[in-house]
């Protein structure tokens, strides 16, 4: 008897999926990464000034997304996109690596972010030190075993909230972010008009800073590194290209969703970060950095509120990562099934349910994987891994508006990226220097993102054998 099977149904508003783009974005980085940047670029305003410039260029690749999202909207997102512009072997490449390491190692690195945040108000246990500090090849896959237990379990669990239907994940997605979006405003207007900050704290560097002019070749390392730990806490804005297939009147929403979506986040991240350099100098906040159990927006809230601030911003950063983690979970699914219907991924993958409409088997393979990855390493480790993948990508489908207007000049576009050719150009530069400079910053984190990206290859010869 042959199985029955279900199809995506057109459901999401442009409303809808702009909450999408805000949920799947603000998780843990805005709580967590403005300790790892202090500490590269040991200045507070050379801090802000990363936040804003990682913003400005995330916003140039979104811009340039769109106009690719706008004409080739269907579930998939980029692997719609390459397929078209590449090729499938590209295609291919693009899918199995979101799968081996972009969203799969986002959604492990956010969970654990939640789970770090619970240990901050109920510790977790350990394992023996002798067996937390087996090593296997270069990962200790039992260290802080309580932290990793319970964010495997909460992957699993959201897994299984999503594969009950799209309507339960995103009605989810859309009450957290509106409550994400008020607790930042708390913390912003109780950080500035109570938290005993000043200026002087925002204008005084670390005493180990060294004033370099912005040529020189160290500042530059610096600056790329802080702006790794920066696009970690933009990294998601694409996901919702995924959804092309679930959205009401995609060509028209999905780059209205992208370009709202994203200045509101920069509003935002501009706003808190500020807040956490003026309440407590960075030294401290460099100091915070060293403990890999510890969150910077916890230390600083701890600064000036005492424990039951420190309850209150962990209650905060549990809802938002849940939220994250849930709105990242929800739509790589898509992809994996646009794959598996050209034979190029697991077969199973391809199955929608009857009843639910959701690629349920696809949701559990990324579930497993993710949760394999939270044993694999430390949250820094996973979101560098995970951002010099993602850049190779987000470059090519940059350039893929340049290929396609020389390729299809007549073809409707309901968008054009503002400032061509100059923005897509920009940011293609940029994917260039970042993925460069991260091999020389972050050689072990780059090479196990190659290989994670290398392990497809015999996996598209084996799908596609005798074609």
């Amino acid at each position: 008897m042959e199985k029955q099977q279900g199809q995506l149904v057109r459901s999401l508003s442009l409303g809808a999926a702009t909450i999408l783009v805000v949920s799947s974005v603000i998780g843990s980085g805005v709580y967590k990464k403005v300790g790892p940047m202090s500490e590269q670029l040991m200045s507070p305003d050379l801090v802000l000034v990363a936040w804003v410039l990682a913003g400005i260029i995330s916003l140039c690749g979104a811009l340039s997304n769109a106009e690719i999202a706008g004409m080739l909207a269907d579930s998939g997102g980029e692997y719609v996109y390459f397929r078209k512009i590449y090729g499938k072997f590209m295609a291919f490449i693009w899918g199995w690596t979101t799968f081996a390491v972009i969203k799969t190692g986002a959604i492990a690195g956010i969970a654990y972010v939640f789970t770090q945040s619970l240990n901050a108000m109920v510790p977790l246990p350990h394992l023996p030190e002798s067996i937390e500090n087996i090593e296997f090849l270069v990962f200790k896959p039992f260290e802080n075993a309580g932290v990793k237990a319970v964010c495997m379990l909460l992957i699993l669990a959201l897994t299984l909230l999503n594969a009950r239907g799209l309507r339960g994940g995103a009605g989810l997605s859309t009450w957290i972010t509106r409550f994400v979006i008020l607790s930042l405003g708390l913390i912003v207007i109780s950080g500035l008009f109570f938290g005993g900050g000043s200026f002087e704290n925002f204008r005084t560097p670390s005493v180990n800073f060294v004033l370099r002019d912005w040529s020189d070749f160290t500042f530059i390392k610096a600056l790329f590194a802080a702006l790794l730990a920066a696009f970690w806490a933009y990294e998601g804005w694409n996901t919702v290209g995924f959804l092309g297939g679930e959205i009401k009147n995609p060509h028209r929403n999905l780059p209205l969703a992208l370009g709202a979506g994203l200045l509101i986040i920069m509003g935002a991240y501009a706003l808190v970060n500020f807040t956490y350099l003026y309440v407590m100098p960075i030294d401290e906040i460099i100091r915070v950095q060293q403990d890999q159990n510890e969150i910077a927006a916890i230390a600083v809230i701890r600064y000036f509120a005492g424990p039951t601030g420190v309850t209150l911003i962990s209650l905060i950063i549990l809802i938002t990562t849940l939220g994250c983690t849930n709105a990242t979970i929800l739509m790589p699914p898509r992809v994996y099934y646009a794959m598996a219907r050209d034979g190029l991924f697991f077969k199973r993958a391809a199955e929608i349910h009857p009843k639910y409409h959701t690629p349920n088997p696809a949701l559990w393979m990324q579930g497993v994987w993710a949760c394999l990855l939270v044993l694999s390493g430390t949250f820094d480790q996973l979101t560098d891994m995970l951002i010099f993948a993602a850049f190779f990508f987000y470059g090519a489908t940059a350039f893929g508006v340049f290929i396609m207007r020389i390729r299809e000049p007549e073809t409707e576009r309901p968008y054009r990226v503002w400032g061509y050719p100059i923005v897509p150009a920009l940011f293609v530069l940029f994917c260039v220097a970042l993925i460069v400079i991260t091999c020389i910053n972050s050689p072990r984190e780059a090479g196990l993102g190659v290989v994670l990206m290398l392990t497809g290859v015999p996996f598209y010869f084996w799908w596609t054998r005798g074609r």
